[in-house]
């Protein structure tokens, strides 16, 4: 059995090492201090966990990291100890990843299994030699994050081969059925702008991939200051169009005369992404409105544009998804629109990148209201203090 908790680095041995034991490849720049010390400073703080064992499977030395991993409590995890034995055997390093078991500390107060805090371990197994006696070296990295990363790639290409599937689908069967109708000049009119729709819809999605994938990867143009009045003409100029065929009114206050620092081509799309799923969620005869105040969130001055519709509204489990890419409310509404499902996920990367956030309140059957959340430019920070409503995010 373990003793208590280490604190730092615990050896399992009355033996020690001495000071003047050489280790060619390791170099001690200050003799005045000793070699066992710095190697148990540089063990007990590492972020690697790290185990060594001797030929005798026993643990010999364990720092506190490889518990916080899972990879040694009281005795050694399943998976490493399956390393040790081959390592020993073969004489060959062993590379491979390990899945901590699950706490069992959650289960027995909630009766529910604790979350893993450490999804998966990258381990490496090798042989060493010191003194003429073997030990098994086993070293441990958190590779949590890059499994979730590896694992958001897959859904995402899995999201992006559905919905390019779905509109090439639709072109090839309207291009067989224009094929077939050749001689019926209305039948290859209406599968001809059909296929249009489809190829539009189809190079809109290419674009906001591509425009999504810029935001993601940080690359984002120097910003400059940026007059958010004129911002939300055009934004509401964009929308027109498509809010006159849609017989929705658009309506907006009156000018702030602010300014905020950004990318004026990142913001208006921003802008006119949140107009555009205000129009498509309201009905014939509706009326979208457009609204900008200052706000204060935790103690940085901002301009909020809130875009509010009276639609059919979101329902509240689904209002933490909605900026998730591909996510719909109403799949069928978005198809009949025309919808990408990345309008609402680039708008909360652009408000990230800009040091601001998004907002949502909504009601099924009532509405909702989104709230784009930008730092004001410092050189209007006074101009904007003076009538400032306090939020917290």
């Amino acid at each position: 059995m373990r003793g208590e908790e280490p604190n730092s680095v615990t050896t399992r041995s009355d033996d020690s090492v001495a000071p003047d034991t050489p280790l060619e490849d390791l170099v001690i720049v200050d003799e005045r201090r000793s070699r066992p010390d710095l190697l148990g400073l540089i063990v007990a703080h590492t972020a690697t966990g790290i185990i060594a064992v001797d030929e005798f499977h026993n643990v010999v030395l364990y720092n506190k990291r490889a518990t916080d991993l899972g990879m040694f409590r009281d005795t050694l995890a399943d998976g490493i100890a399956e390393a040790v034995t081959e390592v020993f055997i073969t004489g060959v390093d062993r590379y491979f990843d390990f899945v901590p078991p699950s706490s069992t500390l959650g289960f027995l107060s909630t009766g529910r299994t604790a979350p893993r805090a450490v999804e998966n371990v990258r381990c490496n197994a090798r042989l060493a030699i010191f003194e003429g006696v073997r030990y098994a070296l086993i070293f441990g990295d958190d590779d949590s994050t890059n499994q979730r990363v590896e694992a958001t790639r897959r859904d995402f290409a899995a999201n992006v081969s559905h919905e390019l599937k779905t509109p090439l689908g639709a072109i090839s069967l309207m291009a067989e059925a224009m094929l077939e109708s050749r001689d019926d000049p209305e039948a290859v009119d209406h599968f001809g702008r059909r296929v249009l729709k489809e190829a539009t819809r189809m190079g809109s999605l290419v674009n906001e991939l591509i425009g999504l994938s810029r935001l993601q990867e940080g690359r984002i143009p120097d910003f400059a200051q940026v007059d958010v009045d004129p911002l939300i003409d055009d934004a509401l100029a964009a929308a027109s169009v498509s809010a006159e065929v849609a017989e929705i009114s658009l309506i907006t206050d009156d000018p702030i005369g602010l300014h905020v620092q950004g990318d004026r081509t990142l913001l208006l799309t921003a802008l006119s992404n949140l107009l555009v799923n205000a129009i498509n969620h309201s009905s014939a005869g509706d009326v979208v409105s457009v609204s900008r105040k200052v706000s204060k969130v935790d103690d940085v001055d901002m301009v909020c544009i809130a875009v509010t519709d009276r639609g059919i509204g979101i329902a509240p489990a689904d209002q933490q998804r909605v900026f998730e890419r591909f996510f719909r409310v109403d799949k069928a509404r978005s198809r009949a629109t025309g919808g990408t499902g990345l309008g609402l996920a680039i708008v909360k990367h652009v408000a990230a990148s800009h040091g601001g956030h998004i907002g949502l309140w909504s009601r099924p059957g009532t509405g909702s209201t989104f709230s784009l959340y930008i730092p004001i430019d410092p050189s209007d920070s006074d101009t904007g203090s003076a009538n400032t409503e306090e939020l917290t995010s």
